[in-house]
């Protein structure tokens, strides 16, 4: 199991995936074909969701599909996984985020997280983006971990878990090339400060996103590699 520095969440919220139910959605998930055949079927491209969540608006239900233009957010104690396209997330309690459309319906553009938390794993694609009050993050194929502290919300976490990801902050732009875990602090620097940061690693697992990637087919870059991190040292 991946050592990990929780800040302001708990164990329930990062081993998700040990979860009977989640186990049990994504054999069932694998089993009918993943996103290819949920679209096929037209069947509910949700994975699994505990708890509370809306849609639009309106409460979530388990069978609903979810699409590029919807207004999502979870409840206190709640979980949602879900895929669209090429990618998967997983949005910790009280999240809130919207799902831009791209060029189609099944692609995702924009990301944009208005609360709270999201890991994400993203099959190889261009000219889409995740977006916080705080960063901007151009991303391709890869995979990540944005945050928004309930008590600083003029401050964004991020880690670049894998691939390539285009950063930009206030005035700083920073490449970011990462094939295991490149974290950063985002945070308005109107005062001098540099807006992006070195952050050390926390609030999420290497499980977490490799659960993510098998649900569309993906692997991680550490799995493609043949290597195993555990070592929390070897983070920022």
């Amino acid at each position: 199991m991946t050592q990990h520095h929780l800040q302001g969440r708990d164990d329930t919220e990062v081993l998700w995936f040990q979860r009977r139910s989640f186990l049990q959605a994504a054999a069932a998930w694998t089993a009918a074909g993943s996103v290819a055949g949920a679209q096929a079927q037209a069947r509910s491209n949700i994975v699994d969701l505990v708890g509370d969540a809306t849609v639009n608006g309106r409460k979530l239900l388990p069978n609903q599909t979810l699409q590029t233009g919807d207004a999502i957010v979870t409840g206190p104690r709640s979980t949602l996984i879900f895929a669209i396209g090429n990618s998967a997330f997983h949005m910790r309690q009280n999240t809130s985020l919207m799902v831009e459309r791209g060029s189609s319906i099944n692609a995702v553009s924009l990301l944009r997280l208005l609360t709270g938390a999201v890991v994400s794993t993203w099959g190889k694609g261009s000219n889409r983006q995740i977006v916080t009050p705080t960063l901007t993050a151009g991303i391709r194929g890869t995979g990540v971990y944005a945050e928004i502290f309930s008590n600083r919300s003029d401050r964004t976490y991020f880690c670049n878990c894998y691939g390539v990801v285009n950063l930009a902050s206030g005035n700083d732009r920073e490449l970011s090339e990462s094939s295991y875990h490149q974290a950063v602090w985002a945070e308005s620097g109107g005062d001098g400060r540099s807006a992006l940061t070195p952050a050390r690693f926390m609030n999420h697992t290497d499980e977490e996103l490799e659960n993510l990637a098998r649900l569309i087919g993906e692997r991680t870059a550490w799995q493609i590699a043949g290597k195993k991190g555990n070592n929390a040292s070897s983070y920022y």
